[in-house]
């Protein structure tokens, strides 16, 4: 006897899956079965998985079928693809560098927003001590043939699910002393800290080995302990995924959030949970995949918003809307925005630990960027003016100054826009960030289309004067061409 699927809301994908597992079905057995009670041969497994997977949706052709083959009401698939459309289907086409971090980042989201209580996402983690990674560099889940590939072994039960590469400075697996840099002892407080005034390429080093202490204090604890440890681990994670980030490791970071992502459900902290899905679509943002971002921001504002404070309501919100504006769906860049605006500002003594740097100040900087992914630099940049000249923090002057002199660029304002450029370049040397080079690389192809004149000129010789000196991993088209 067939089961019945817990009521309530599901995803399509999580829900076709548990139904053919019901029936004891392979996936070749379930497209076998489909071109059987169709007539049409050509459906495979592989779109079976796609459709499991949450990379495809089926139409209607296929839905009606997959009720009769499955025997359930039509109703059921029809609302589950219904809520699985608000989130979003991740794109079937990924670019090479991370692709399988980040289908299995967008697999285990997925889970978790068909299972918000973390039930079969988080109770074996918690339960059972991760293995380590080995001195190898790879761990099982990256030795080909060792799993199916429908189902990822970084989303089975009592596994990490993280490679984190050994380094020559990493203690013993085994214990030992080992030579590890004293700065990786630092609080975590700390070490976010230093994350204000220096970049991805001079912290994810020390980011990484943080965690893999961590990893290794979680698998000597006992099940009390780990319990316990589980908080500390999914801040770890995710401070190591931004470090990651920061420093253009785009596969790096995507799977360290995916550790983050399951010790914060398996902590039962929703709101932290929804914080590492919305560092990750910023990641992924940040890679030119929007569609994958506005994914990760939709889920992580849909399960992480219950009991979040203010203030991360607001930043979960204006990832969404970020990605929603990169992705070309201006409607909902502009229903995000107001929602954000709604959730008001960041309340002393409410917000947590790792969001203390959110202020006011950089939630309107973040609503001024998303207007001019929107092609509204007139509203954008006084919103963007204020952070982009601030002082102290180069990275996020960097970044924010990117934005500020695309703004500018997109009035006409030429002179303007590289005076701002400059600036942001010298903040992005200051920083060692190779994201921070980021949004430069996006304001020189539109400069590319500015008529020339001094203002082009000059940003073009700062912009060779500075190019010796910009962070390792920014992209080749700023370090190696020469400009014009």
């Amino acid at each position: 006897m067939i089961p019945s699927p817990p009521p309530g809301p599901r995803l399509l994908g999580p829900l076709l899956a548990e139904l053919r597992a019901a029936r004891g079905w392979s996936q070749q057995r379930m497209a076998a079965e489909l071109c059987a009670a169709s007539g049409v041969p050509t459906l495979t497994r592989n779109e079976v998985s796609r459709w499991e997977r949450q990379l495809r949706l089926p139409g209607d052709f296929w839905a009606a079928w997959l009720a009769a083959v499955l025997g359930v009401p039509g109703q059921l698939l029809a609302e589950a693809a219904a809520r699985s459309r608000r989130l979003g289907v991740a794109p079937s086409t990924v670019g090479p560098a991370g692709s399988r971090a980040r289908l299995a980042l967008l697999t285990l989201a997925y889970r978790w927003a068909a299972d918000p209580g973390g039930r079969t996402l988080a109770g074996p983690f918690a339960a059972a001590p991760p293995p380590l990674p080995g001195r190898g560099g790879r761990d099982d889940e990256h030795r080909p043939g060792r799993h199916d590939p429908r189902t990822p072994a970084a989303d089975e039960p009592g596994s990490l699910g993280v490679h984190v590469p050994r380094g020559p400075d990493d203690e013993p697996a085994g214990g030992g002393t080992g030579r590890g840099h004293p700065a990786d002892g630092v609080a975590l407080d700390t070490l976010r800290r230093w994350d204000d005034l220096l970049g991805g390429g001079d912290l994810a080093g020390h980011g990484a080995r943080r965690l893999r202490r961590v990893v290794r204090g979680y698998r000597r604890a006992g099940p009390a302990g780990r319990r316990a440890m589980l908080p500390t681990l999914a801040e770890s994670a995710q401070l190591a995924g931004w470090l990651a980030a920061d420093a253009g490791d785009l596969g790096g970071g995507l799977v360290a959030y995916r550790l983050a992502l399951r010790a914060a459900v398996a902590a039962g902290q929703p709101p932290l949970a929804g914080h590492v899905l919305a560092s990750a679509s910023h990641l992924l943002a940040d890679a030119g995949d929007p569609a994958g971002a506005l994914v990760l921001a939709r889920i992580g504002y849909a399960a992480g918003r219950a009991g979040a404070s203010p203030g991360l309501r607001a930043l979960l919100l204006h990832r969404v809307a970020l990605a929603a504006a990169l992705a070309g769906r201006p409607r909902a860049a502009g229903q995000a925005l107001a929602g954000a605006d709604r959730a008001g500002t960041p309340e002393p003594g409410r917000e947590p630990p790792w969001l203390y740097w959110l202020d006011a100040d950089e939630l309107a900087a973040m609503t001024g960027r998303t207007l001019v992914a929107l092609g509204r630099p007139a509203a954008a940049v006084p919103l963007l003016t204020p952070v982009a000249g601030a002082r102290g923090r180069p990275r996020r002057s960097a970044v924010y100054g990117g934005w500020l002199a695309r703004g500018h660029l997109g009035l006409g304002a030429v002179p303007e826009a590289c005076a701002v450029a400059g600036e942001a370049l010298l903040d992005a040397v200051r920083s060692g960030s190779p994201r921070a080079v980021g949004q430069l690389t996006a304001f020189r192809r539109g400069l590319a289309h500015a008529p020339p004149g001094p203002a082009t000129r000059g940003y073009a010789r700062a912009l060779t004067a500075a190019r010796p000196y910009l962070p390792s991993g920014v992209p080749r088209h700023l370090r190696d061409r020469p400009s014009r």
